[in-house]
């Protein structure tokens, strides 16, 4: 024997050897020199053309792409006494009747008030006093001398003066043609909601 310990000479030679495998190679400084993205996408692009479609189609190409087999519904056939809802106009809402009265309106002095109903009484609203119709109430009010009617909704209470049936805000009573004289006959009906 010359004096050599076997084991340390392998020691003395496995540990560079390991080091070099756990630090990845020789190639460990190559990488920074090249361009980024240059070799990696031609490594990968056969890899890629392989595995996936070139071309991606969107999701909703997908979904007509998926459903095209199915024929588009055909119209479903009416029976003959069917009627065509578009060609339907509404019908005017029920009234009954209350009868003649005379209308009066209010106007700036009680504008920004509280009603009866607690809401702030507005002059440029649809708006009327009734002493007995529930708040809520819609009612058709028709100046027989014109013909111009109004639909008012009740939200306070009154006329509080004699003779009088119902208190019209003041664009009511320019729709119906009242302001000048502050007051007029009218016919009263009560619409359904």
């Amino acid at each position: 024997m010359d004096g050599t310990n076997p084991n340390r000479a392998i020691t003395r030679w496995l540990a560079p050897v390991a080091a070099l495998i756990l630090l990845g190679g020789g190639g460990i400084g190559l990488a920074q020199d090249a361009p980024v993205g240059t070799q990696m996408s031609a490594d990968l692009a056969p890899a890629a053309r392989q595995d996936q479609p070139a071309f991606q189609p969107s999701e909703q190409a997908q979904f007509e792409t998926a459903f095209a087999r199915f024929d588009t519904p055909a119209e479903p056939a009416l029976p003959d006494h069917a009627v065509d809802i578009t060609t339907i106009e509404p019908a005017e809402p029920s009234a009954t009747p209350i009868g003649p009265g005379v209308a009066s309106y209010y106007g700036r002095r009680f504008h920004g008030r509280p009603t009866a109903s607690g809401e702030a009484f507005d002059m440029n609203d649809l708006t009327a006093a009734h002493k007995t119709l529930p708040f809520g109430s819609r009612v058709r009010v028709t100046n027989p001398r014109n013909g111009a009617s109004v639909v008012v909704r009740v939200n306070d209470r009154g006329p509080f003066t004699r003779g009088r049936d119902i208190d019209l805000s003041r664009a009511a009573a320019e729709q119906i043609g009242i302001v000048r004289s502050g007051h007029g006959r009218v016919e009263l009906e009560l619409l359904d909601n």
